[in-house]
């Protein structure tokens, strides 16, 4: 069974230069983001498997983007939690530290950029994290491949009054990874890459069920890292952790990264 010393992992990731976290949803919970998914996530008579598509957003692109302005709204009203912090902490703080994250909340790079104001420090190169599946607050042009911030409110009156492209007029889309959409392939590269080197992993609140996100701690573990797994439930990844925490984000992150 693996180790579920909290001290353990302390001193791992205190010893540890390069380190990995991989985060899901767990990891946002406490901030008040929901799942979106699951036996809550029916919307106006739609799950998120019959929105979240491209055949979806080709065949009523205003109802796709009423769905994710509704999502924008909710989350838009969440902050970064304590574990948010103390991980937005490592990165700013450790040069080789780095976050690949399965959420699309954006609230690691909020962290980071309130961490990076309070300690009137510039974040390192890559200290933002490697958003796995893109961002509810970003979007992109499949004509031109532009893609941009966008936190403002979403006027879906009318397809017409939908984002569109400034450099070509193109509708915008949600800069999100769709069912049956591959990962952009820059971002998976790296996170393979940082996986592959680093020293430890940390994987907080994801069941590490979804590929290729959950193939990163195997990365890890097969190039001699050590792997350590924060979770208030056992997972797929617990019996191949080094260590296994068990807790919310909230409660352990902060504590493991306390020194």
């Amino acid at each position: 069974m693996p180790d579920k010393g909290l001290g353990t992992a302390r001193d791992l990731l205190k010893a540890g230069r390069r380190v990995l976290v991989l985060t899901g949803a767990g990891v946002s919970a406490e901030s008040g983001v929901p799942t979106f998914r699951g036996s809550n996530g029916l919307w106006k008579t739609h799950r998120p498997e019959q929105l979240a598509t491209p055949e979806a957003f080709r065949s009523d692109p205003r109802l796709v983007w009423e769905w994710y302005s509704w999502r924008r709204n909710i989350v838009n009203t969440c902050q970064p939690n304590l574990a948010h912090k103390a991980l937005a902490q490592l990165t700013l703080l450790n040069g080789e530290a780095r976050i690949a994250t399965q959420n699309v909340d954006g609230l690691h790079l909020l962290a980071l950029e309130e961490a990076s104001q309070i300690a009137d420090i510039d974040p390192p190169p890559k200290a933002r994290p490697l958003e796995l599946h893109g961002s509810l607050f970003r979007v992109q042009c499949n004509n031109c491949h532009v893609k941009s911030n966008h936190r403002g409110p979403i006027d879906t009156t009318s397809t017409r009054a939908l984002p569109h492209c400034r450099e070509c007029g193109t509708l915008l889309r949600p800069d999100i990874v769709w069912f049956g959409e591959a990962l952009n392939a820059h971002t998976l590269e790296e996170a393979m890459t940082c996986a592959g080197a680093a020293e430890v992993c940390l994987v907080v609140g994801t069941s590490s069920a979804v590929y290729p996100a959950a193939s990163l701690p195997l990365l890890t573990r097969r190039a001699g890292g050590v792997v350590i797994e924060v979770n208030p439930e056992a997972t797929h990844l617990t019996e191949t952790s080094h260590i296994s925490v068990r807790g919310t984000a909230v409660h352990i992150v902060p504590e493991i990264l306390s020194q």
